[in-house]
């Protein structure tokens, strides 16, 4: 496959265990975010990439209705599963998304893919580095060569780069041709991914208003939205500094 999305996800989370499984309208938060992706790109292109624990054997079940492919390999080494998962596919160049950002803009994969291809590099993103993105944090996307993620492993042995497997293209802009991308407007400071309970409210308020107003849900928008709600916005504000604080190998 020229281009196949692997969607990282396990049930293992943690700070919210088996928070993709949560509803936030008629469907789970991973169900939705296929569904999403499904709009736009070939069901024979979408990958549920989890881990081999029995703790992700839920996942697998809820899955399998999707009639999505799934992968399973090791949960601590995720670089090495990323590429199992790729060879076994035959992925050619990979869209990363995360399981915790369902309402990533589908708009937006398709223009970064278009802007992967023009610019003939090894790495393109939109929220990594954090600290250089101008985009929500629940928007989330890069995407990779797998020729890339090959040479990433021959030059890395070190735990971080296995457990966190992108960090290492950005923090090597010598070795790999990376890129970027931003937002005319720097948005950065809302967050609608999903790592605590009460994120769950958010998207299921989000969603509700989306489908009673008839909205795209597009990220330009999920932040009027968050704007506009003053219980939306503390929820977002409160939890992107309790997560900057967590995740200080980040920020």
């Amino acid at each position: 496959m020229e281009f196949a999305v692997l969607i990282q996800a396990r049930l293992g989370s943690s700070r919210y265990p088996e928070k993709i499984l949560k509803k936030i309208d008629h469907r789970s938060i991973i169900e939705y975010m296929i569904d999403q992706i499904l709009k736009i790109l070939p069901r024979n292109t979408i990958i549920i990439n989890t881990t081999s624990s029995k703790k992700d054997d839920l996942l697998v079940k809820e899955i399998k209705q999707k009639k999505i492919s799934i992968f399973r390999g090791s949960e601590l080494n995720v670089l090495s599963r990323y590429i199992k998962c790729a060879k076994k596919f035959n992925v050619k160049n990979i869209i990363h998304l995360t399981s915790d950002c369902p309402l990533v803009d589908i708009n937006l994969i398709l223009k970064m893919k278009k802007i992967f291809l023009n610019k003939k590099i090894d790495y393109l993103a939109n929220t990594y580095p954090p600290d250089k993105s101008t985009f929500p944090d629940g928007t989330d996307i890069e995407i990779y060569k797998y020729q890339s993620l090959l040479k990433l492993q021959k030059l890395s042995n070190l735990d971080e780069d296995k457990e966190h497997v992108t960090n290492f293209f950005w923090k090597n802009k010598k070795i790999f041709k990376t890129k970027i991308i931003k937002n005319q407007k720097n948005l950065s400071s809302f967050k609608y991914s999903v790592d605590y309970k009460n994120e769950v409210t958010l998207l299921r308020g989000i969603l509700k208003i989306l489908k009673k107003e008839k909205i795209k849900p597009n990220f330009e928008n999920i932040v009027k939205i968050i704007k506009s709600k003053k219980n939306f916005y503390k929820i977002s504000n409160t939890n992107l500094k309790k997560f900057k604080l967590n995740r200080k190998d980040l920020y």
